[in-house]
């Protein structure tokens, strides 16, 4: 699992040793480990050493210190060295290492801006360590038109985010322009919430975490993504002598005479996403749909409270002027069962609800829910501060709350939240969260009272409904990722993303089964 943090725990966790006087010793092993994967990256293109040109864009602070003595190891593996020196001043000991190795100082001018920023954009690489965890309010002056510049110009080497892009915010994700969209954020000691929930995600490229020393001081994360192990521990397993009962019924309510084909897809994704039986309730029409697109639902007829479910799906395809469905959902989260709520059903929920209730709204969708329980929020400002905005809508609503996009993010009523972003854009097409809501609610019905899968992964109590709804947002990601795949990295329709999911399950499974492997080959052997 990936453990992320605010800016203020890790720095709460680097006061041991910086009250022990190992400072410096933090700072060389940060610079060394970025200075390390500016080497494996460029290797990794096939870029020589030797002779490679790499610009430093150095910050006043500890970040710019960082990115100087990085560079001081760089010029020492040959690589020819400038450090544009954004401020008024710079980390004393960094640039006094970095002009030893040889590196070329230049400090940033309005009259030297746009030579050096030429000269940035014709480097291998561009270092960005202007600003770190502590700043607020992004770049400003003439390092903000610097980066501006880069941002626009035609480069040709890779950027190197040292801790995080600047102008990006450690606890939030929100990001100040103009920044330097990375190619790698090299961050240290854990991730920052920041890089892992948009809009600090689109700008982070791929995270690399390097270890500095002040791991075991770090507390309980503020933000946790799922890896493949974890997935692998949820996964709920049928028993040898299981039935369809056993593995859990869910109950669908979703779909109108205008939108009948959410519920198509929510029951399909339901039924890929390992549920024992999906009962469907909706209108005649809709009912005879499912029945020939899904022949394996019941399609069955009453009350919410007349059918016997584990969970229950309400929502999808559903408008404000389908009254008997908006009753049954009302109805479905009146039962006190675990219930995915999508769409159509969000406006028609009680003001205060419960964490077994995943709500699963877009951004859009999130900023009707604020304003109708009275706040001012916008889907402006939802996309802005995300990481925000989702944990906002849990602590108001009581709920368990899923805000989709390019990174799916999930917060419990207390705190608890994930991030996962398992998918491809591809995935942004018409039915894709129909089927999203019907594998969290086959997740949902197969929950049952075994908590134990959960505790191996760190997760305890009311705290399992938003790991639910994260392994349901890793799963539908990686079908879709899969799906586009097998068209050659094309688009897909939603249909393929539940046709994709049995199979990615079972790549998933399949290292569930590994580690018992190992686990059971280091046993003893019966005597």
């Amino acid at each position: 699992m990936i453990s992320a943090y605010t800016g203020t725990q890790v720095r709460a966790a680097e006061e041991p040793l910086l009250a022990a006087g190992q400072g410096d010793v933090l700072m060389r092993r940060a610079a060394h480990g970025l200075a390390g994967a500016v080497v494996n990256e460029l290797k990794s293109h096939g870029s020589r050493l030797n002779g490679s040109r790499v610009v430093v864009l150095a910050g006043k602070g500890n970040n710019g210190g960082d990115g100087l003595f990085a560079g001081a190891f760089l010029a020492a593996r040959g690589m020819r060295t400038t450090a544009v020196l954004t401020g008024d001043a710079a980390h004393p000991a960094g640039l006094a290492a970095f002009e030893r190795a040889g590196g070329r100082v230049q400090r940033l001018s309005e009259e030297a801006l746009p030579g050096l920023s030429a000269e940035a954009a014709r480097a291998d690489v561009v270092i960005d360590a202007v600003l770190g965890t502590g700043a607020k309010g992004g770049l400003r002056g003439n390092a903000a038109d610097l980066v501006e510049a880069l941002a626009g110009a035609h480069r040709r080497g890779l950027v190197v985010a040292c801790d995080l892009p600047s102008g990006v915010d450690a606890d939030t994700g929100e990001a100040t322009n103009p920044v330097l969209p990375a190619d790698l954020t090299v961050t240290f000691g854990g991730a920052k919430n920041g890089l892992l929930a948009d809009p600090g995600a689109d700008f982070a490229g791929r995270v690399v975490v390097v270890p500095i020393g002040i791991e075991e001081h770090l507390p309980e994360p503020s933000l946790r993504r799922l890896e493949d192990a974890d997935l692998a521990r949820l996964l709920p397993h049928p028993a040898r002598r299981a039935q369809k009962y056993s593995r859990g019924v869910l109950g669908v309510v979703a779909g109108s005479e205008d939108y009948p084909g959410a519920a198509v897809l929510a029951c399909r994704g339901a039924l890929a996403a390992g549920v024992g039986m999906v009962r469907y309730l909706g209108p005649p029409s809709v009912a005879n749909l499912v029945r020939q697109s899904c022949p394996e639902v019941v399609c069955s007829t009453g009350t919410v409270a007349e059918n016997r479910v584990q969970a229950w799906l309400v929502g999808s395809g559903m408008g404000p002027h389908d009254h008997e469905q908006l009753t049954r959902a009302r109805d479905a989260i009146a039962s006190d069962l675990p219930v995915v709520a999508d769409a159509g059903a969000l406006p028609a929920l009680p003001a205060m609800l419960a964490p077994h209730v995943v709500l699963t709204p877009h951004a859009g969708e999130l900023a009707s829910l604020f304003q109708r329980l009275g706040h001012g929020e916008d889907r402006e400002a939802v996309e802005a501060g995300t990481l925000a905005a989702v944990r906002q809508a849990a602590v108001r609503t009581g709920a368990t709350v899923l805000l989709k996009g390019a990174t799916t993010l999930v917060a419990a009523p207390w705190g608890t939240t994930f991030s996962q972003a398992d998918g491809t854009p591809w995935l942004a097409t018409a039915g894709s969260g129909d089927v999203l809501a019907g594998v969290i609610g086959a997740l949902l019905a197969q929950a049952g009272p075994d908590v134990g899968r959960f505790s191996e992964v760190g997760i305890k109590g009311d705290s399992r409904w938003a790991a639910i709804a994260a392994l349901g947002a890793a799963l539908h990601g990686r079908a879709g990722r899969a799906a586009s795949e097998a068209a050659s990295g094309g688009p897909i329709a939603a249909g393929g993303i539940a046709d994709a999911l049995p199979e990615t399950w079972g790549k998933v499974s399949m290292l569930s089964n590994y580690e018992a492997w190992k686990r059971n080959s280091h046993s003893q052997p019966l005597r």
